[in-house]
């Protein structure tokens, strides 16, 4: 494989404000191609996404990317995508943890918005290919067809949040940092030489459209408070709650229970029933996950897989690999780990590997508990 031909190109750069995305347009602009800035307004109140460095999308991040468009010579536009945010994104979210589930909002905006609105906005227009910020790299097959393999260097890789982009949505896609060992502080020297502004500007974090980092009081204050019980793998009652929807599979702080458990050691969420508002409890040993089923599965660049194959699998943003065995059967993909896997919940992506190519990502939707597996 190699990567994608370096003709010129009409290219839309998505510029949230950052510094990754700044020199990613850098670089396209750099390369030869014909490059457009364009920055995203996700909020209908600009000012309700961000606190310090936390979330992103205001106008302050709007003036921070036209000005570095400016720097770079590029034309620059701001496109409103508010309204299909909220739909897509903010409201799956909420219906998520509502319904008991984890869900990644980092991946669903990148399927839904920045490579379906705006890369179908893109095209429609006559650009060929979408630029972003993401570490992340696109290699050409002699047949023409497209693979997503992590960035070179391991500790920015992000292919994780990309893993939902098809055949149609790779074609269109460029990630001009993915392909060099480069720090962070060294993109930032970049940016500094390049006389971006937006240099020392400090990283964004947590979930943009949550500005302060309070996922629980932001969901209290859509979903409201519902006192539920608190129980043990018994079902004894060992406390209250105030929602279910405030916990996550895994979840050791927070759960304020009044008394330890009979053998001294923490405990930990390992259910949540939306049903009847009620969230279960128990020993860092029963999450242990020896196997999962998942839905909606996305293959990236590529058809299904036929046959049950080894793979490995990432379950989170910032997760290791673990070796696992998946195979789709009747639409439904079902993998076993190698080695049991902790803190997999319902709602999160399981993403595929074969070796850096990125296979395919899917919605976990069960999980197989080793206890389980012991006391059949």
């Amino acid at each position: 494989m190699t990567q994608t031909p370096q003709r010129p190109l009409r290219v839309l750069a998505a510029m949230s404000g950052g510094v990754d995305s700044a020199v990613a347009a850098a670089r396209a602009a750099e390369a030869g191609h014909d490059v457009t800035g364009v920055h995203l307004a996700l909020s209908a109140n600009p000012q309700s996404f961000r606190t310090g460095a936390r979330g992103c999308c205001t106008i302050e991040d709007s003036r921070d990317a036209r000005r570095a468009a400016d720097v770079i010579g590029i034309p620059f536009y701001v496109w409103d995508l508010a309204e299909r945010f909220r739909e897509d994104v903010v409201e799956d979210f909420i219906a998520e943890y509502e319904a008991g589930r984890t869900p990644n909002p980092c991946l669903r905006c990148n399927e839904k918005i920045k490579f379906a609105a705006l890369l179908d906005k893109a095209i429609a227009l006559g650009f060929d290919a979408v630029c972003t910020g993401h570490y992340a790299t696109v290699v050409t097959g002699p047949d023409g067809t497209r693979e997503l393999h992590r960035a070179s260097d391991m500790a920015k890789d992000q292919s994780y949040v990309l893993g939902v982009l098809d055949e149609r949505q790779l074609a269109h896609a460029m990630f001009p940092l993915g392909d060099t060992l480069t720090t962070k502080d060294e993109i930032r020297a970049e940016a500094e030489r390049r006389d971006l502004a937006v240099a020392k500007k400090p990283d964004s974090h947590d979930i943009c459209f949550i500005a302060d980092g309070d996922t629980q009081g932001f969901l209290a204050a859509r979903l409201g408070k519902a006192e539920g019980d608190i129980v043990d793998e018994s079902g004894a009652k060992v406390g209250t709650h105030e929602g279910a929807h405030g916990f996550t599979i895994g979840q050791r702080k927070g759960l304020r229970i009044g008394h330890p458990a009979p053998d001294g050691k923490p405990r930990y969420v390992l259910d949540i029933s939306p049903v009847d508002n009620r969230v279960t409890v128990g020993p860092a040993a029963a999450l242990d996950v020896t196997a999962l089923t998942a839905i909606k599965p996305r293959w990236c660049g590529g058809t299904a897989p036929s046959g049950p194959g080894a793979y490995t699998a990432q379950l989170r943003a910032h997760g290791d690999e673990t070796p696992v065995t998946a195979e789709l059967v009747d639409g439904t993909l079902r993998v076993d780990f190698a080695e049991p896997v902790r803190g997999v919940a319902p709602g999160q992506a399981i993403v595929l590997y074969d070796g850096t190519r990125v296979v395919g990502s899917a919605t976990i939707a069960t999980t197989a508990r080793r206890t389980e597996a012991l006391t059949a």
